[in-house]
């Protein structure tokens, strides 16, 4: 399933990618508000003021800043996986898997590696996003899960690690969790587990009953990204691929709308990820010409079976982008649940959003569970 030891990579963008992504910013045709539009968390006025900082973005610097994470490739189920590994600074020290989901990349994560210098750290690329090759074949859950335990037991050797997903891998980090207790000796959370619609359906707590309610309601509205990801995938990655302003609009609506930002004040998204860390993501998006199988959680997965209950340490954290989840779902699906919160601040990046927040939480749960 695995090759050989990993390999050093560096991130090494060409000039004439960068030139031409200038040339097609200087080129953007903006749109002014639809009349009468739906609500969104990305203005037009935002957008150009986005697109303008995006043409004078040093990137020649945060792709320095990136190169300053170790990084390396690892051949996994027939996928070129990118990953950062800083080793533990100490043998008894803690090492986390870290994974984003949809649409960041492991680069946001890192504001969390900064925030915990103490514990050793592995941020997966996941296959088709940034610097990692895809799958063939299924880009599923389950299988994310086993190449996840891969990287951090076959290829880099770390018999106990902690583990933490959000979005799309909050499934794949529970899969861990609960397929691997010899490997994973906890589990932070901050996007609890969703029952199937069948255990919904059984539900008896009246409070769990109104969130799942209100989510389905809510879809028709906020759903509309998933269902095209989901359903015309390459469609719409066509336009993505070619317009760096359609790319940046897309990625940022949801970086801002899922974040822990006032709805009424959408521009204050920066108090939590900068412009700069935004046009991270998309120029990462770009010069890799990744949101095409990045889209592929959404149309790969079809339905998937039932998740199994985690039995190992679990720490949940509810953020704030699902402020009101149901306690007792998470108390049924975390058998050994050690601590249960509503999260102060943070929302659907949690972990870029407040970094220091979950690091604390992550120094709690290690304290608990000690793993080697």
């Amino acid at each position: 399933m695995t090759d050989a030891a990993p390999q050093p990579f560096r991130i090494a963008t060409s000039p004439g990618v960068i030139e031409d992504l200038g040339e097609r910013l200087a080129q953007t045709r903006l749109l002014p508000e639809s009349p009468n539009r739906p609500w969104s968390a990305l203005r037009a006025d935002h957008l150009a003021d986005l697109v303008d900082s995006w043409r004078r973005f040093d990137w020649t610097a945060r792709e320095g800043w990136l190169n300053s994470f170790p990084q390396f490739t690892a051949e996994i189920d027939t996928a070129r996986l990118h990953f950062v590994h800083r080793p533990p600074p100490t043998s008894d020290a803690p090492v986390v898997l870290l994974m984003h989901g949809w649409p960041h990349t492991f680069a946001l994560q890192l504001a969390l590696v900064e925030a915990v210098p103490e514990f050793g750290f592995v941020v997966p690329s996941l296959p088709g996003f940034a610097y990692s090759g895809a799958y063939r074949g299924r880009m599923t859950e389950a299988r994310l899960a086993r190449t996840m335990v891969a990287l951090m037991s076959d290829v880099l050797g770390y018999e106990r690690f902690l583990t933490y997903g959000e979005d799309v891998t909050a499934n794949v980090s529970d899969l861990i969790a609960a397929s691997r207790p010899d490997a994973a000796a906890g589990i932070l959370v901050t996007h609890a587990h969703f029952p199937t619609q069948e255990e919904r359906a059984a539900l008896t707590d009246p409070d769990a009953a109104r969130f799942f309610e209100g989510l389905a309601a809510s879809s028709r509205d906020f759903s509309g990204y998933a269902h095209e990801q989901g359903t015309r995938p390459d469609t719409l990655a066509t336009a993505l691929n070619d317009s760096p302003a359609g790319l940046l609009a897309w990625i940022a609506e949801k970086l801002i709308e899922w974040s822990d930002t006032p709805r009424d004040d959408p521009r204050a998204v920066h108090r939590r990820l900068s412009v700069e860390r935004i046009l991270t993501e998309a120029t990462i998006y770009w010069t890799t010409q990744s949101i095409a199988t990045s889209f592929r959680p959404y149309f790969d997965e079809g339905d998937a079976p039932p998740v199994p209950r985690v039995t190992v340490p679990a720490s949940v954290h509810i953020q704030r982008h699902e402020h009101d989840y149901p306690e007792s779902c998470a108390r049924d699906f975390y058998e050994n649940l050690l601590e249960f919160e509503r999260l102060p601040e943070g929302g659907h990046f949690a972990a870029a959003e407040a970094p220091e927040a979950i690091g604390d939480r992550l120094r709690r749960l290690a304290e608990r569970v000690a793993p080697r």
